[in-house]
C-alpha cells in the first residue's frame, strides 16, 4: 500500500464569489490556511473575509486583475502558498498558467497542460475520443477551412447541420443551417466566423449535424496521478438561457442502468486517452429521438454544478482535487462510490428573463435565503451576503439553490419551497423563473431538452397578474403602520408627543388612507380601518377575511440623484413577497415633492443620466460640439452588454461629467446638451 502524502500547508485561491468561498469551506474543515485574492471592487467580499490572508491584484477589469498570471505567482511567493485553485472561469483552464505555476515550482490544483490544450480545441479533442472509441456526432473537424469544400462536407452529414466555432464556448461562433442550400450556408457560415474571430481569435469551425430534441448530459469524472479514474456519474443540464445552464440535476431522469453504464465507462474512456489527472467533466449531447449519446466536449475543471453531484454520492470534490493534487490516490474505487437519491441545482442570477436575461446590478438591498436543512452541505453556495454590490465587471451569478431528496419528485418540491424562501430586493433576479420553471408540468415529468425554455415559453412567462386586493391591503396596512411607529422592536424611551399622529387621547384608533399602483399600472384602490402588527422593519402580521398571514415587505427607496416624477423608477418601491411571488408596487410621490422635482427636471432638461450602474467604454462628444436628435453620445457597458444613450434633440453639449473607463451610479449625469429654441408657430 502507497503511503498517503500530506496535504498542502497553505493554498491560493486564483478566484471570487461563491467559488473561491466553496473552496475555502473545505480547506477551512481540512486545516489548510487560506489564501484570497481581490480586485479593487472586491475588497469588501465574503471570499476575501472568510480566507485567512488576502491580497489586492489590481482593478475591476478582469485582464487587469483575477487574470494576471504574473500577479498571482508573486502573490504565491509572497505568501508561502504551495498550490493554486483556479475554480471555474478566469484561468481554470489556461494551459499557460499551468505551465507557468510548474515552472514556478508551484502546484496547479488541476489537470496537466496537455489535457488542457488537447481538449480546449473542439476539433482536436472530436479526434482524440474518436480513436479512444467515444461516440462522437457525425461532422468534419479538419483543417480545410474552404467555403465550398465545407458545404460539400455539410451534404454528406445531411441537413440541419451546426457550424461551430472549434475554440471557446457560451454559444458564440455558433450557427445551425437548416435550409440546405450554398447561399444559407455561406450566409451562416460567415455570421459564425466574424463571431468566433472577434471573441476567440480564431475563425476555424468544425460542421457537425444538427441534432433536434437534444438533451445535454455530462459524467463527472476523477482521475489521480497513478492511473486511477473513475466515475462520480452522470447531471442533466438541459434547461439552458443563452447557451448557458440555469437548473442542473443528479442523476438525469429517465436513464437505464444500462445506459448509465455506458456513459460512465465511455467517460472514463475520456479522461485516459488524455492522461487526465484531477476533476473532470465530460459533456455528451443526448438524442432524445435515438436514445444515443455523442461526445461534445470535455471541460477540465470543477463545474459550477459540482454540488448536484456531492449530493448524491455524499463526497466532498473539493477535498477529493485536493487529495489528488497532493499526489495521493483516489479516495474510493468505483464499486464504492454511492448514487442516493435526487438533487438539484438552480442558479440564482442577477438578470431579467422577462427581458430576454439581460443582466442587472447594484446593490443586494435585501437578501433572505432558506434555512439549512442538510448536515452536509449548506443549501445555498453564496460569494455575496446582503449589502454587497453585484457590479459590471463579472458573471452576474449571485448564488447556487442546492437540494437533495430521496428521489426526484421529493427533491422538486424540496427545491420549490427554497426558491419560495430566497427574497432578494435591490437586483432583479431569475427566483421568480426558477419557480415557475420548477414547478412546471413538463419539467416535473422529466422531459427535458435543451430547447425547453422557447418550447415552454407561454407556460413560463405568464402574462403578470394584477396584484390581489390582499397583497394592496397588506402593502397598505405596512406603510401605515411603518410611518405611524417611531421605533419598531425599541427599547429605547422616546416622547410620547412623537407619536400621536392621526390618535385621539383615551383611544388607540389610527387610520390613515394610502394610495398605491402596480410598477406598471396606473390603477389605485382604497383600504381603511384593517388591524395588523409589525413585528419587525420586514414583516407584517395580518388578518384578512379570517387568514391570519406572516408577509415580508421590503421598502427600497429611490435613487437619491433622481427627481420626483410621475415616473415609476423615481418612487418608493414596495416589494412583497407572498407565496412564491413578488409583487413590486409604488408608492407615488406627494404633490408638493412632484412640485419640487418639476422644477429640478426643468433645470436638468437634456441631460443624459446613466440607466443602471455602468462602465463608461465610450464618450463620443465633447464640450461645445453640436449634436443632432437621435445621435450617439455615449457608450455604456453593463454585465456585457452595451447600452448606447442618444441625444433626445438637437443642441449644444454644454457639460460632459464622465470619461472613458469611469465605472458610474445610476442616476449620474453624464452629458449635459442645451437643446435649440423652437420657433413659435406663425399665428
Amino acid at each position: 500500500r502507497i503511503a498517503r502524502k500530506p496535504h498542502f500547508d497553505k493554498i491560493l485561491i486564483a478566484n471570487r464569489g461563491e467559488i473561491a468561498c466553496r473552496v475555502i469551506r473545505t480547506a477551512k474543515k481540512l486545516g489548510i490556511k487560506t489564501v484570497a485574492v481581490y480586485s479593487d471592487v472586491d475588497k469588501d467580499s465574503l471570499h476575501v473575509q472568510m480566507a485567512d490572508e488576502a491580497y489586492n491584484i489590481g482593478p475591476a477589469p478582469s485582464a487587469e486583475s483575477y487574470l494576471r498570471m504574473d500577479k498571482i505567482i508573486d502573490i504565491c511567493r509572497r505568501s508561502g502558498a504551495q498550490a493554486v485553485h483556479p475554480g471555474y472561469g478566469f484561468l481554470s483552464e489556461n494551459a499557460t498558467f499551468s505551465e507557468r505555476l510548474a515552472e514556478a515550482g508551484i502546484v496547479f490544483i488541476g489537470p496537466p497542460a496537455s489535457a488542457i490544450v488537447s481538449m480546449g480545441s473542439k476539433s482536436e479533442s472530436k479526434n482524440i475520443m474518436s480513436s479512444a472509441g467515444v461516440p462522437c456526432v457525425p461532422g468534419y473537424h479538419g483543417e480545410n477551412q474552404d467555403a465550398t469544400f465545407l458545404f460539400e462536407q455539410a451534404q454528406q452529414i445531411g441537413f440541419p447541420v451546426l457550424i461551430k466555432a472549434i475554440h471557446g464556448g457560451g454559444g458564440k461562433g455558433m450557427r445551425a443551417v437548416t435550409t440546405p442550400t450554398v447561399s444559407a450556408f455561406n450566409e451562416a457560415l460567415l455570421s459564425a466566423q466574424r463571431e468566433s474571430l472577434k471573441a476567440f481569435g480564431n475563425d476555424t469551425v468544425l460542421v457537425e449535424k444538427y441534432i433536434e430534441r437534444p438533451r445535454h448530459v455530462e459524467v463527472q469524472v476523477f482521475a489521480d496521478s497513478l492511473g486511477g479514474v473513475v466515475s462520480l456519474w452522470e447531471r442533466d443540464c438541459s434547461v439552458q438561457r443563452r447557451n448557458q445552464k440555469i437548473i442542473e440535476e443528479a442523476p438525469a431522469p429517465g436513464l437505464s442502468p444500462e445506459l448509465r453504464a455506458d456513459l460512465s465507462a465511455k467517460a472514463i474512456a475520456a479522461a485516459r486517452a488524455v492522461n487526465y489527472v484531477g476533476a473532470g467533466t465530460v459533456e455528451f449531447i443526448f438524442d432524445n429521438d435515438t436514445q444515443r449519446f455523442y461526445f461534445m466536449e470535455m471541460n477540465t475543471r470543477l463545474q459550477v454544478e459540482h454540488p448536484v453531484t456531492e449530493m448524491v454520492t455524499g463526497l466532498d470534490l473539493v477535498e477529493w482535487q485536493l487529495e489528488v493534487a497532493s499526489g495521493n490516490p483516489l479516495p474510493l474505487a468505483q464499486e464504492c462510490i454511492p448514487l442516493v437519491g435526487h438533487a438539484f441545482e438552480a442558479r440564482i442570477y442577477a438578470e431579467n428573463p422577462r427581458n430576454n436575461f439581460l443582466p442587472d446590478s447594484g446593490s443586494l438591498l435585501y437578501l433572505s435565503t432558506p434555512t439549512p436543512t442538510h448536515i452536509f452541505a449548506p443549501p445555498i453556495e453564496q460569494g455575496f451576503t446582503q449589502g454587497a454590490l453585484i457590479g459590471v465587471f463579472y458573471d452576474p451569478m449571485i448564488a447556487k439553490v442546492v437540494v437533495h431528496g430521496r428521489d426526484r419528485t421529493e427533491a422538486l418540491r424540496m427545491l420549490r419551497k427554497a426558491l419560495d424562501e430566497y427574497h432578494v430586493v435591490g437586483v432583479s433576479t431569475n427566483v421568480e423563473f426558477l419557480r415557475t420553471l420548477a414547478g412546471n408540468k413538463s419539467f416535473i415529468n422529466g422531459e427535458v431538452e435543451t430547447g425547453f425554455i422557447p418550447k415552454h415559453f407561454d407556460e413560463l412567462f405568464p402574462p403578470v397578474e394584477e396584484p390581489s386586493p390582499e397583497i394592496l391591503a397588506q402593502a397598505a396596512l405596512f406603510v401605515a403602520l411603518r410611518d405611524h411607529s417611531s421605533s419598531i422592536g425599541s427599547t429605547t424611551q422616546i416622547s410620547p408627543w412623537t407619536s400621536l399622529t392621526s390618535r385621539r387621547f383615551g383611544g388607540d384608533k389610527y387610520e390613515r388612507v394610502v394610495t398605491l399602483q402596480a410598477e406598471n399600472t396606473t390603477d389605485q384602490q382604497v383600504f381603511s380601518n384593517v388591524p395588523a402588527t409589525l413585528s419587525s422593519p420586514t414583516t407584517i402580521s395580518t388578518q384578512l377575511d379570517a387568514n391570519y398571514s406572516q408577509t415580508t415587505i421590503v421598502s427600497q427607496s429611490p435613487p437619491a440623484a433622481l427627481p420626483a416624477s410621475s415616473s415609476p423608477n423615481t418612487m418608493e418601491r414596495l416589494h412583497v413577497f407572498s407565496d412564491g411571488h413578488k409583487t413590486t408596487l409604488v408608492l407615488p410621490s406627494p404633490n408638493w415633492l412632484l412640485s419640487l422635482g418639476g422644477d429640478l427636471l426643468k433645470a436638468t432638461k437634456g441631460a443624459l443620466k446613466a440607466p443602471m450602474p455602468s462602465l463608461v467604454v465610450d464618450v463620443r462628444v465633447k464640450l461645445g460640439d453640436r449634436v443632432e436628435k437621435g445621435q450617439a453620445i455615449i457608450v455604456l457597458e453593463s454585465m456585457k452588454t452595451e447600452t448606447v444613450l442618444r441625444a433626445d434633440a438637437a443642441g449644444v453639449v454644454k457639460a460632459v461629467g464622465c470619461k472613458n473607463g469611469e465605472m458610474v451610479e445610476e442616476g449620474r449625469e453624464l452629458v449635459e446638451i442645451e437643446a435649440d429654441e423652437v420657433e413659435p408657430p406663425l399665428p
